[in-house]
């Protein structure tokens, strides 16, 4: 079900985002979340805040690891101010953009 532009706290969003065993957006799509992320800054070889697990930090990451990076990153578009924007995203992506537990 594609929910537009909703209105939600950090836990409900969160909540969404574990919902039917997701971890996170496929890579592409999370990458494309991140690019959404206001004030993101290079420290020398790290950023804030950190890299979505894509690449080669997506085999050698656990589903744990993934959902907590993704709720960095949630958390940080509500400091932000840009929490409806990154709801309006997450929420509108077809399950199939989805990684979900086990896969």
């Amino acid at each position: 079900m594609q929910r537009l532009n909703m209105t939600m706290s950090i836990e409900q969003l969160l909540a969404y985002c574990t919902e039917n065993e997701r971890v996170c957006p496929q890579p592409r799509r999370w990458n494309e979340l991140y690019k959404l992320l206001p004030k993101t800054q290079q420290f020398g070889a790290s950023w804030e805040p950190p890299l979505p697990l894509i690449l080669g930090g997506w085999w050698h990451s656990s589903d744990s690891e993934k959902r907590d990076r993704l709720a960095t990153h949630v958390r940080w578009a509500a400091e932000h101010s840009a929490l409806d924007a990154i709801t309006s995203f997450l929420t509108n992506l077809k399950e199939e953009e989805w990684y979900h537990a086990g896969e």
